[in-house]
Order: structure tokens, then sequence, then C-alpha cells
């Protein structure tokens, strides 16, 4: 399996920089989210969620299966249309958020389940996340006018920058569905990195892989928050990694906000100790470490 720019990679095994509650005060939120609510008939996915994101934070969601994790972030970025409450990316207030605008308002996803493009090349695939950013028209593109070529010669050298950071340059040449699961993550990762958003939400980037892998996207991560300052909402299943990673942890049981704060004061809160009384004990553990 290639590995990772040696950079990134020695910042797999160290720590998100403390953050007190006078520097949390004075960073002002990239993504605000005030008392949103989403039902689909007479089953609530969750209800009134506050929930504020500083600039080059950590921020994950956690909770039991059902809590409602993916539906916010789904919310969040319009594909969901809330019943109820705001949202707010910057200084842009919405109802629903426009899906169509998310690049332009400065916002990357990826998703709980791999949406590549599976025949096309892990370049071009990460290339396809600088879609929205193209300048030149079709015909200057076609006639290869002078200004078409440098967008063109600028977004090839921003996806081989990535490229490079997330140890894909060996297989960029490849069909990304032929890659292996955990590289295909990076792929999905990259393209979501390439334009170098405000607000990058992540749904679940390390299900299914290995302890290994999972130490290494949690470098790619630090490392994305660290060189570009971007505000990041993580939803992860694997409180270990959460707890190690974040910076802060709101935690959502059956739709519901149960807690929010740093991971210590989140493990230490009695609600979320009784929401993850039912989980295996390794998760358990975790909890209590």
């Amino acid at each position: 399996m290639p590995r990772p720019d040696h950079r990134l990679a020695a910042r797999a095994g160290g720590q998100p920089a403390p953050r007190g509650a006078a520097d949390q005060d004075r960073l002002k939120p990239v993504l605000s989210v005030e008392g949103l609510s989403l039902a689909f008939g007479g089953t609530v996915a969750f209800a009134e969620i506050d929930l504020a994101v500083g600039a080059g934070e950590i921020h994950a969601v956690i909770g039991p299966n059902g809590a409602g994790k993916s539906s916010l972030i789904n919310a969040i970025t319009g594909l969901y249309a809330p019943g109820a409450g705001c949202v707010r990316i910057g200084e842009a207030a919405f109802a629903r958020v426009p899906a169509g605008r998310l690049a332009a308002l400065g916002v990357a996803r990826t998703f709980q389940n791999l949406a590549l493009f599976a025949g096309l090349s892990v370049r071009d695939n990460v290339l396809s996340g600088l879609a929205a950013a193209r300048r030149a028209g079709l015909w200057p593109q076609i006639l290869g006018l002078p200004a078409a070529r440098r967008e063109a010669r600028a977004h090839r050298d921003a996806a081989e920058t990535v490229i490079g950071r997330l140890g894909l340059a060996a297989v960029a040449d490849r069909p990304a569905g032929s890659l292996p699961y955990g590289l295909q993550k990076r792929v999905e990762l990259g393209r979501a990195l390439v334009a170098r958003p405000g607000l990058l939400l992540l749904d679940e980037p390390m299900a299914g892989m290995t302890a290994t892998e999972k130490a290494e996207m949690s470098g790619f991560i630090r490392a994305a928050r660290e060189d570009s300052g971007a505000a990041i909402v993580l939803i992860e299943h694997d409180i270990g990694v959460v707890m190690r990673l974040s910076d802060r942890v709101t935690v959502l049981d059956h739709g519901r906000r149960i807690a929010t704060g740093t991971p210590a004061e989140v493990q230490a809160d009695p609600a979320v100790i009784a929401a993850y009384l039912g989980l295996a004990d390794a998760d358990a553990d975790a909890m209590a470490a």
C-alpha cells in the first residue's frame, strides 16, 4: 500500500493543539446551527439542534446508531430540507442551504458511503473537486486560450499537491474503483480538500478502516486543519479516535443534543455515559479512558 507523505505521517501521532475557553470565545463561528429540526413523516430525525464550529476547530458529532448524525450533515449541506431552524455559513444564513452553492460558500464534504467516479483515475477524481472553481468558459477551454491553460495548470498543480500529501502519487493514474477501500477513502478526502474549503464536513471518513489506516487518516485530518485553518465537522463511530482527534464534541441521542464540550467534559457527562451504556465493551472502555 502506498505510504503517506512523511510530513503528514509524522503528525499522525500528535495531539490537537490545546484550546482554552477564552480562545474559543474569540473564534467567530464558520458554521452555526440554530434550533435545527428535521422529520420524515412522523419520524423525528433530530430536533432543536444548536451547534457552532470555529475556524481551525475539529468538532466531532457522535452518538449511538440512529441518533441523527448523518441526517444533520445532510441538512447542513442542503440535501435535506429542515422543518425548522437556521444554518449559518460565515455571514450567510439559510432555512435550507442551497446544495448547488456549497463550493461557492467554501464548503466541502465526504459521504458515509463512497461517492467516487470508480472508472476515473485517482487524479481525475481529485480534480473533480475543482469543477465548481472553473472560470474559463467552454470555448476558451476547447481553443486552449492562455487563460484556460493557466487555470488548467493551476488546477493540476493543486491536485498533484493533495495527491502527494495523501500518499497517493504511486496510484494517481489508476482507476479509483480498483484501489483498496482505505485508499479510496483517501481519494474522497483529497477531492474534498483540493479546493481548500473553509468548512469541511466528514461523514464517517474512517468507517471500515484498520487501526493503522485510522491513525493515518487522523494525521491527514489534523494536517488539513493545520494547513488551511478549516473548520472541520467529523462524524465517527470510533470513540477513541474522536477523543484523541477532536477539540470539541457534540453528542446526539435519539435526535437530541445531550452534551457539548471538550473530550474530557463529554466523557465525564452522566447523560453521555448513560447513552453509551448499551455499547460494546470496547466502546464503553474508550468512553471511560
